[in-house]
């Protein structure tokens, strides 16, 4: 796959094209924003799938860090790796492809980015958020603390690096991240009345790593329209967990603002 230069790091990304080419000009471009474990091949075929059923094309990228890009170079990545993501790589990222006016589809920590991102005033048409942090949840830590378990005692180092360049690396620039006593302060709610997009919020009701506080925040908090979606038998994987639902939800909602 190709790269890009952003922030001074190799950025590897795809385009995904609709299947009729002659769609027309003024539909926006959807922007996908993976997980903290995440990577252009762990969507799976959810991008294309919204794809076919918008006529929008997509931009999928692996951040710095994840899955082709460039490994982290710095020992960790801070406590502040969402900002970086959403104020300064994204940006220019979006420059560096001539990308304008996107539609944001972020799962997790890809959904805080695109808040982050829409929040601080940057030009978006719609977010479409899927399992968003908004601030921490003992919930949440104790999940990634699990999680963190699991990889130093099973398989899971050897499951990530089918997807990511350095799988340890990858674990630890989140976990380190998440479960860093200075992150337990980490709120981005201030970003949300800067949010004037549409927003569309989807969350699994058995999400292992945040309550539907979360999306209730951003509800009351977003200074534009915002629908909420709460799927139940749904995890922390939307997408996955109920692939057709999430699917129909995203694309009605993609239709309506593209």
């Amino acid at each position: 796959m190709p790269q890009i230069a952003a922030a001074g790091r190799a950025i590897e990304y795809c385009w995904i094209e609709p299947a009729n080419a002659a769609r027309p000009a003024p539909l926006a471009t959807l922007v996908f924003l993976h997980e903290g474990l995440g990577s252009i091949r762990q969507w799976r075929d959810f991008p294309a799938q919204v794809v076919q059923a918008t006529g929008c094309r997509a931009f999928v990228y692996d951040r710095y860090g994840y899955g082709n890009s460039e490994v982290l170079r710095e020992e960790k990545a801070g406590v502040r790796f969402m900002h970086r993501e959403g104020l300064e790589f994204l940006p220019e990222i979006l420059r560096a492809t001539g990308i304008e006016d996107p539609i944001l589809v972020g799962h997790s920590d890809g959904a805080s980015i695109a808040l982050i991102h829409a929040g601080a005033g940057h030009p978006v048409r719609g977010v479409a958020l899927l399992a968003p942090h908004v601030f921490v949840e003992q919930i949440g830590v104790t999940a990634i603390m699990q999680a963190r378990r699991q990889f130093e005692t099973t398989d899971l180092p050897r499951r990530l690096g089918k997807y990511h360049r350095d799988s340890w690396k990858t674990f630890y620039l989140w976990a380190d991240a998440w479960l860093d006593p200075a992150f337990l302060g980490w709120n981005i709610e201030a970003y949300l009345p800067g949010i004037r997009c549409p927003v569309l919020a989807i969350q699994g009701e058995a999400d292992e790593y945040g309550s539907m506080a979360q999306l209730d925040a951003i509800q009351r908090q977003v200074g534009g329209p915002c629908e909420l979606l709460k799927l139940a038998q749904c995890g922390h994987s939307p997408h996955i967990d109920q692939p057709d639902k999430v699917v129909e939800a995203v694309s009605r909602f993609i239709r309506c603002v593209a």
